[in-house]
């Protein structure tokens, strides 16, 4: 059974940082491509951040580059999300996701697994 499961949400003031991770179980982690997404309330689901099944390889949404970084430890079976310079848009619930192959996507329906989501809320 897959699980991937979300931590490290919070409340934080405009400026702040968190660190976001995602820890998988039940999948050979190194074979999956890893996203990030996030969802607002009234909005849809967005791409926000993958990287590739080595690590080599990592893309953004325009609107979070140069502010976040995605990482990931394969020993550890986790991804991070680095997230600086918060912003109130950047309020959402935050979801990370599985996509077995080396390469990854901003498509939503290119992940297979998903988390449960962690809420990440950017005071002003």
């Amino acid at each position: 059974q897959v699980q991937l499961v979300e931590s490290g949400g919070g409340l934080v003031q405009a400026g702040g940082s968190l660190r976001l991770s995602c820890a998988a179980s039940g999948l050979t982690f190194s074979n999956y491509a890893m996203g990030w997404f996030r969802q607002a309330p009234g909005k849809e689901r967005e791409f926000v951040a993958a990287i590739s099944w080595s690590g080599s390889s990592t893309t953004y949404s325009d609107s979070v580059k140069g502010r976040f970084t995605i990482s990931r430890h394969n020993a550890k079976n986790t991804v991070y999300l680095q997230m600086n310079s918060l912003k109130p848009e950047d309020t959402a619930v935050y979801y990370c996701a599985a996509r077995w192959g080396s390469s990854s996507t901003a498509y939503t329906g290119g992940y297979k697994y998903w988390g449960q989501g962690t809420q990440v809320t950017v005071s002003s």
